[in-house]
């Protein structure tokens, strides 16, 4: 993001709101932050796109879905819970699993609602994407698999959905991999508008919020994530296997309720649901996340994403940030599998 939209966000929104709109909007925030770089790696080297698939996959009940997962590892490892982000699915970490399983950990990648073979159990359930919801799913699994405390990790929609666990259910994570940090959102800050270059960079969500916009993803859902895919991911070369693998996902019967629930959600456009409004409640506030905690950024990501300095001080416990060299874009956990599944297990160690 060009300095001029910096300057104008420091006089539009006060130092305390900053971090809070950064994370949500994906606005960068003040410059000179400080982070540590990744440190040299235990792990084998892996070439990204060496795995192309799981083995077969589950399904279990967990709360008012069934789950569609796969599962790495030793089934009496300590537990790793992976979450993909959108529009992506679990070939995110198809390369990180092996090398976590390898080490010893029995690795959980579950399909969102609305994606792959996550179905909802009931057609009367409300078809929710707000980030509460996706976050209470995520506790109903651990439930169900009786998985009392994991690493919890991802990114996009799966980075906030980490970070609410971490802030609402701190008892049932053990440490936090974020990448682009503290993504909590509130519809509150979302009602302030952004400098015009920052609100361009989240035109999609402008046309999620029309009719028009509906039935264009629906229609179109497979070229329209293909274009996320590209500008996300500017310097990723992803071929069109890797693509179609995960553009299965996107063919859920509730795929594009979900998205369209959730974009427009953020905006105040649509209703949550009221058993989720004490979350939510606490949410807004943007409240401080305890647990040891490493933070990711590519340094080629073209997707809105704050800088570091705008959410260092929403980590109380232990921390790390690390920035990834070499082209990596936005699916850092596909890009570059080393260094995510080496974070997964140095933050495990903290």
């Amino acid at each position: 993001m060009s300095d001029d939209i910096n300057h104008t966000r420091r006089r539009f929104f006060g130092i305390a709101a900053i971090a809070v709109a950064a994370a949500e909007f994906g606005l960068p925030a003040i410059a000179g932050a400080q982070e540590t770089k990744a440190s040299a790696s235990a792990l084998p080297a892996v070439k990204a796109g060496t795995h192309t698939s799981f083995g077969a996959l589950k399904q279990i009940n967990a709360g008012v879905l069934n789950v569609g997962y796969a599962e790495a590892g030793p089934a009496n490892g300590p537990v790793v819970l992976l979450l993909h982000g959108w529009p992506y699915d679990i070939y995110s970490f198809v390369d990180v699993a092996p090398l976590l399983a390898d080490a010893g950990y029995r690795v959980i990648i579950p399909y969102l609602r609305g994606y792959g073979t996550t179905t909802f159990l009931s057609k009367d359930t409300p078809r929710n994407g707000q980030q509460a919801a996706l976050a209470a799913d995520m506790i109903d699994l651990l439930d169900a698999l009786k998985i009392d405390k994991v690493v919890v990790a991802g990114y996009d929609w799966g980075g906030r959905t980490a970070d609410i666990m971490a802030a609402l259910w701190p008892e049932r994570c053990k440490a936090l991999v974020s990448v682009s940090g503290y993504l909590i959102g509130s519809q509150e800050i979302n009602r302030k508008p952004l400098p015009p270059k920052a609100e361009l960079a989240w035109w999609y969500q402008f046309y999620f919020a029309t009719e028009r916009g509906r039935l264009g993803y629906q229609e179109n859902r497979h070229d329209f994530a293909k274009m996320i895919w590209h500008t996300a991911s500017p310097q990723w070369a992803f071929d069109d296997a890797t693509y179609d693998r995960s553009a299965a996902a996107f063919d859920n019967p509730d795929h594009v309720d979900i998205v369209i629930h959730n974009y427009r959600w953020r905006l105040g456009l649509v209703e949550g649901e009221a058993k989720f409004d004490a979350y939510e409640k606490k949410l807004a506030t943007g409240p401080v996340i305890s647990i040891p905690t490493i933070t990711m950024e590519g340094d080629a990501n073209g997707a809105p994403h704050p800088e570091p300095s705008a959410y260092r001080g929403k980590f109380s416990g232990k921390y790390e940030h690390r920035t990834i060299t070499g082209g990596i874009g936005h699916n850092l956990p596909q890009e570059a599998p080393q260094a995510f599944a080496q974070a997964v297990i140095d933050v495990d160690r903290f």
